[in-house]
C-alpha cells in the first residue's frame, strides 16, 4: 500500500473504538497490512462459508448482513453504517463466514487481517478490553433484537426504528439506510406489513413517507402511539 493511501487507512483507523488508543507507530503498522476494498452496490463482500481471514470496517457506504434460507428467503440481522465494523468475534474462533455480508451502495471497506488483530493484542493489553466491549456491544444488539422481536408489536418495532433514526439525524427528515423490503426484514416483518405500519402511521398524521424518504412531524406523538399499540 503507498504511504499516502496508508495515512489515509491509518486515519480511519483511529476513529474506531478497537484502534483509538494505539499509537502512531503501531497504528501505522496495521494500516500498513489492511486492504481497501471497493464494492459496488449490491455486490457481496463475502457468502457464508466463506474463509474468515480477519474483519471489515465500512469507510463509504453501508453493508447488509444477512442469512438466506434453501428456499431463498432472506433474513437481515444487521445493516453496518459507515464508521462501523463487523466480523471482529468470528477471527477467534477459526471458523468460515457464517452470514452473507452484502453492499447496499458503492461501499469502501478495510479488510483487517487476523494476524494483525493478534499482534496488536500482543502488543497493547487494552487493545484487548476494547475488543471485548465492541463484541459485547454487538452481542448486546442481538439480545435486544431478539427481545423486541419476541415481545413487540410490529407497530412497536417500526416506531423504534423511526425514532432511533430520527435521533441519529439532524432535522425530523432522514432516508431509510436501505430499500423497505431490507428494513422491512431488519424488523422481522413481511414488506406488505411494514407498508401498512407506515400506511397507518402516515394517516394519523404521525410521519410523511416520500419513497425512502421520512419525516417524522412529531417525535413526542409518535412514541406516544407506539405504547398505546402494545
Amino acid at each position: 500500500m503507498k504511504s499516502k493511501e496508508t495515512t489515509k487507512v491509518a486515519g480511519f483507523l483511529s476513529g474506531l473504538p478497537l484502534f483509538s488508543k494505539l499509537g502512531p507507530v503501531d497504528l501505522a503498522r496495521v494500516a500498513a497490512s489492511t486492504t481497501v476494498l471497493r464494492v459496488a452496490r449490491g455486490k457481496l463482500v463475502f457468502r457464508r462459508g466463506d474463509p474468515c481471514a480477519g474483519f471489515h470496517a465500512v469507510v463509504v457506504g453501508r453493508v447488509k448482513l444477512a442469512l438466506a434460507s434453501s428456499q431463498g428467503i432472506e433474513k437481515v440481522l444487521a445493516i453496518v453504517e459507515a464508521g462501523h465494523s463487523f466480523g471482529e468475534g468470528l477471527i477467534f474462533l477459526d471458523r468460515p463466514h457464517i452470514v452473507n455480508a452484502q453492499a447496499l451502495g458503492d461501499s469502501v471497506l478495510l479488510h483487517v487481517p487476523s494476524d494483525v488483530v493478534f499482534n496488536a493484542l500482543d502488543a497493547e493489553p487494552r487493545f484487548a478490553r476494547r475488543m471485548l466491549l465492541s463484541m459485547s456491544l454487538q452481542l448486546q444488539g442481538l439480545l435486544q433484537d431478539m427481545a423486541s422481536n419476541s415481545f413487540d408489536s410490529g407497530t412497536q418495532r417500526v416506531v423504534s426504528f423511526l425514532l432511533r433514526n430520527h435521533r441519529d439525524n439532524d432535522g425530523n427528515r432522514f432516508a431509510l439506510p436501505a430499500s423497505k423490503t431490507v428494513v422491512a426484514s431488519r424488523l422481522s416483518l413481511t414488506p406488505e406489513h411494514f407498508s401498512r405500519i407506515l400506511h397507518d402511521l402516515v394517516n394519523h398524521q404521525l410521519i410523511d413517507v416520500s419513497g425512502r424518504i421520512i419525516t417524522v412531524v412529531d417525535a413526542a406523538a409518535l412514541a406516544a402511539y407506539s405504547h398505546e399499540h402494545h
